[in-house]
């Protein structure tokens, strides 16, 4: 393949993630709305553990499910496990139907007890005094085999909580915050 070509693919691919982002939130958001169960497949890379589930039915939040994700969520730092917001996972699973994708989410990071956070604060400029995290509103993540910046731009497109880009550390941030990001 020459150099002409290799260009001309990556352009194209660009272009059709930026139309289906475009295009998709409102089939995303239709997705959430209608009466199908949502599953997803997720790794901690802290822990180790895989986790596949189907967290909302198609009609309801199982809540067996949700304590399993809110224990996969935990402060693996301090074995502390909080309810996670079920409008993350919701955001997650939308943000997967944007990109088209059922590859595994790899979680970096999801609740931080205080004391976790304010460890983190203490060694990197790059921790919020309030995170989300916190609050079990948040995560870090990539998608295996999805760029980076794929990812980030289909969060933003969606407008439905905090999007943050860290690229050297190879992860984006979102929550269920007020919309902004960074």
């Amino acid at each position: 393949m020459n150099t002409f070509d290799a260009k001309r693919r990556k352009l194209l691919v660009l272009g059709g993630v930026a139309l289906g982002a475009a295009l998709l939130p409102g089939q995303a958001l239709a997705s959430l709305s209608t009466s199908r169960p949502r599953i997803l497949t997720l790794n901690n890379l802290h822990t180790g553990e895989s986790l596949k589930t189907e967290f909302f039915n198609g009609k309801s939040y199982n809540k067996e499910e949700l304590a399993r994700l809110n224990h996969f969520f935990r402060d693996f730092r301090e074995n502390l496990v909080k309810g996670i917001d079920p409008h993350l996972f919701d955001q997650l699973y939308r943000l997967q139907m944007m990109l088209g994708t059922r590859k595994p989410v790899q979680l970096i990071s999801g609740y931080r007890s205080p004391a976790t956070n304010n460890a983190l604060r203490a060694s990197s400029k790059g921790v919020a005094k309030n995170s989300y995290h916190t609050r079990g509103q948040a995560m870090d993540f990539h998608i295996e085999g999805i760029a980076l910046s794929n990812v980030r731009k289909a969060a933003l497109a969606m407008r439905s909580g905090g999007v943050g880009y860290y690229p050297r550390s190879n992860f984006v941030h979102i929550d269920t915050g007020p919309v902004r990001h960074w």
